[in-house]
């Protein structure tokens, strides 16, 4: 008979601490998961931007980084920057996608507070801002709507 309480104890242990406990560390690891497949996504994101750098340094005869857009362009080098526009809006909508937060402190809001640097960024230089509207065309609603609140923002900003 004793030997059935010591197990009906046991079994009670495992009942109040052991399934907590579990639960517990079952929530902590798949929190550490989510975290990590956020950081990776962020890093994937990051290297895609770098890579989209490396492209605008490619083209040095562009007025990518000018504030100001160069009326003397040629059909080519026309063609090429809106290229290179199209990559950039790809990227930031990706970026959005994956990324936006409305949080104000953590992780996530220090990942997306780079995001939106560089789209205000960008904003700020004529060739981009204006041809905003043909690179949103068919781009995601929200998306479209964020970029052209940044946009207002970036040109009431001195």
């Amino acid at each position: 008979m004793e030997w059935m309480q010591a197990w009906e104890f046991a079994s009670y242990v495992v009942t109040t601490l052991g399934l907590p406990l579990a639960v517990i560390t079952f929530i902590y690891q798949q929190r550490r998961e989510r975290d990590n497949e956020d950081e990776e996504a962020y890093q994937m994101l990051s290297d895609a931007y770098i890579d989209f750098l490396k492209v605008v340094l490619a083209n040095p005869d562009l007025p990518l980084r000018d504030s100001h857009v160069m009326p003397d362009l040629t059909d080519e080098q026309h063609r090429r920057m809106q290229t290179i526009h199209q990559m950039l809006i790809s990227l930031f909508e990706r970026a959005y996608l994956v990324a936006w937060t409305d949080e104000r402190d953590g992780a996530a809001a220090r990942r997306w507070a780079s995001w939106d640097d560089y789209m205000r960024e960008w904003l700020v230089h004529d060739s981009f801002h204006n041809a905003l509207p043909t690179l949103l065309r068919g781009e995601d609603p929200e998306f479209c709507r964020h970029m052209l609140k940044l946009a207002d923002e970036v040109r009431v900003q001195p």
